[in-house]
């Protein structure tokens, strides 16, 4: 259960477009003054070395950020040619390193607790026995560490007991690792207590693209209870490439319910440009799909 540890994949496609939605919808909630209540399901180490360690072993950087920092260094007109959300994105991963060379990517929780304003709150759950330690030192040095909770739990079980929050505005992000079969089912019960409990609440969902049924199934099952509860959704797929077996992840995507209305054009403007720069092959390509009620 506790072999899985994100450092392996720091820094990949994955992390990438995750990481690039998750800072819209934050930078799009925070329009509003209210105070925002962000929760992270699986926030991992919370920042990781790329340059040793699990994330040196994959190696996954190199056919992630490293390859979007080479193009982004060599082209004439960067922003122009990725678009202002990837080039925002960038800046923000670029902002924990010290000098020109990326050797450090921050995981989910340092990106939301950078953009933290004095109002909000972030709430970040990691079971792991190792992972915990290291997420609970890492957030110490952080200015905003005194807006942050921390929770040795089991994110599935808590999350309903945390919603609503108090000014009713939330994100919740869900991001397991999918290593244990199981999270398929525990995902859709959570989140179907957290919409009877918060309707209103904005869900990013991250899941991987495996040929396994119970993968494949997962974005379908998730608009069906989108749709049972009367929530608009969002689907974003990034597939960089479509080689014969699944050694490493080729493919992931996000499902966003109750997605701001800017998240779509955000996306048609970074997708192709990350399939573009990012993409292996013939077989890499993106999905973007949108339901309104």
């Amino acid at each position: 259960m506790f072999s899985y540890r994100h450092a392996f994949h720091a820094g990949s496609h994955a992390d990438i477009l995750k990481h690039l939605i998750l800072i819209h919808l934050v930078e799009y909630l925070q329009e509003k003054p209210g105070a925002l209540t962000i929760v992270d399901t699986h926030a991992g180490a919370g920042i990781y070395n790329l340059e040793d360690g699990f994330a040196k072993v994959s190696n996954e950087a190199e056919g992630g950020i490293f390859r979007l920092a080479q193009y982004i260094a060599s082209a004439t007109q960067a922003k122009a040619l990725v678009g202002s959300g990837v080039e925002k994105y960038f800046q923000c991963i670029q902002s924990e390193n010290t000098n020109d060379v990326l050797s450090i990517y921050p995981g989910s929780p340092f990106i939301l607790a950078r953009l933290l304003r004095p109002q909000d709150r972030l709430k970040l759950f990691e079971l792991h026995p190792k992972e915990i330690d290291i997420l609970r030192h890492n957030i110490q040095q952080l200015p905003q560490a005194k807006q942050i909770d921390i929770y040795a739990e089991n994110s599935f079980a808590r999350l309903k007991g945390l919603l609503p929050p108090p000014s009713r505005r939330g994100l919740i992000l869900i991001d397991p690792s999918y290593e244990d079969k199981q999270d398929y089912r525990y995902l859709e019960t959570a989140l179907e207590e957290a919409l009877q409990r918060f309707a209103t609440g904005c869900y990013a969902i991250w899941y991987p693209i495996l040929s396994r049924r119970d993968s494949s199934a997962l974005p379908d099952r998730i608009k069906k209870i989108a749709t049972a509860h009367n929530r608009s959704w969002l689907q974003a797929e990034l597939r960089v490439e479509n080689a014969p077996g699944e050694r490493r992840l080729q493919a992931s995507g996000m499902l966003i319910i109750n997605p701001p209305w800017t998240l779509k054009e955000h996306l048609a403007e970074a997708l192709p440009a990350l399939v573009k720069i990012l993409g292996v092959g013939d077989g890499a390509q993106f999905l973007l799909k949108s339901i309104e009620i």
